[in-house]
């Protein structure tokens, strides 16, 4: 493993004295724990105070990202997001997992920091151990929140690079995911796709599954038996509202209609806080039956991640009125009898019309997936 710590050693989660070096930077910055502490301990300076206590207290018993996921990530940033901006939240198909064996979690993507998170939490909760987290570097807005994320498992995966070198990256990382799960028996969490599902439709780019295997493909592998090593359990989390549901519309609706989208400086960072601080409703995180058996092409492996997904997505409220009011029916009205729809409407009420059908339809559009499924 030191070997692989070495070689990919700007991407990793810090290990050792790095790991001891790293921490110390991010406890002696109290100014910027507590900046951050506003995204989810309760507003005024007694929250703050009291993060900084706990941390202080704690200390002592972080000596890597596994300690520090424990006892910070897991002991205090999830549950307190969880308590303050959620009705509840529940998970299935732990039951699915064994606790000495490392899985490749390839999960759906609404928001930038908290699918991987509370995907951790619900495997924290059911007693299963958690792993590492691959994030894009455009998150890394300063060198405090790199920090951060590598001290949590995180996984920097590369993003603005030219084509040549981001073809030799990503076969660098998959290298690393692979290794990692096999050799070291460690767990990794990744996006089934770049970027977030903005129109709630989650399909799995085939292109991370053959990386994987091309990053092995000279070791004289199969492609059959890459898949069972690397044993992929499909995983999504579903919120019954999306805080970032607006913004990403927007974002979508602009692509569509100019052809692309610049984002703004930071434009990521006030998605992460706003994910984060805002109102989800409920929340669930079901994970799948591992990927294993004779699987030929990445196509296939994609498809049975996508089957699962679509099948396992916990549907609510929220889904199902979208689905209704969009198809002109009242096909799952038992399912949303209880909901204050008006309220729910009225979130979208000044929206341009484009942008309120994109949202609706990207609550819609899970329970279409799981219709699809259900009748093929």
């Amino acid at each position: 493993m030191k070997d692989r710590e070495t070689k990919y050693h700007d991407i990793t989660p810090f290990f050792g004295d790095e790991f001891e070096a790293a921490f110390k930077r991010f406890i002696d910055q109290s100014d910027k724990i507590a900046s951050f502490a506003n995204s989810f301990v309760p507003e005024g300076e007694d929250g703050k105070q009291i993060l900084l206590s706990y941390i202080d207290s704690v200390k002592d018993k972080v000596h890597s990202y596994t300690d520090f996921q424990k006892v910070l990530t897991m002991g205090i940033f999830a549950p307190a997001v969880l308590r303050n901006t959620t009705d509840g939240f529940t998970t299935s198909g732990t039951e699915n997992l064994e606790s000495d064996k490392a899985y490749l979690y390839v999960s759906t993507h609404r928001d930038i920091v908290l699918d991987c998170i509370l995907s951790f939490y619900a495997l924290f909760l059911n007693n299963k151990p958690m792993g590492q987290l691959a994030f894009g570097d455009n998150l890394i807005a300063n060198p405090f929140v790199g920090d951060l994320l590598r001290l949590n498992g995180g996984i920097i995966v590369k993003r603005d690079l030219p084509m040549r070198e981001k073809y030799l990256e990503t076969i660098r990382l998959s290298e690393y995911f692979v290794d990692t799960i096999i050799e070291d028996n460690y767990s990794i969490w990744v996006a089934q796709k770049s970027g977030r599902s903005k129109d709630g439709i989650d399909d799995t780019h085939p292109a991370i599954i053959k990386m994987l295997y091309l990053s092995k493909k000279s070791d004289g592998i199969s492609f059959r038996d890459l898949i069972n090593k690397v044993r992929i359990v499909p995983t999504c989390i579903s919120y019954q509202y999306n805080p970032n549901d607006i913004n990403m519309s927007r974002e979508e609706v602009r692509t569509i209609r100019e052809g692309q989208y610049n984002k703004r400086k930071y434009e990521d960072t006030i998605s992460m806080m706003k994910g984060i601080r805002e109102y989800k409703g409920r929340v669930h995180v079901a994970f799948g039956t591992p990927v294993v058996g004779d699987y030929e092409r990445p196509e296939d492996v994609a498809r049975e991640i996508d089957r699962q997904i679509h099948l396992n997505y916990k549907l609510w409220d929220t889904n199902y009125f979208a689905y209704d009011l969009l198809e002109g029916g009242n096909r799952f009205e038992s399912e949303y009898k209880d909901m204050d729809k008006d309220r729910f409407l009225s979130r979208f009420s000044h929206l341009h019309e484009d942008v309120r059908n994109f949202v609706l339809n990207s609550y819609a559009n899970p329970v279409r997936e799981a219709l699809k499924e259900k009748e093929s």
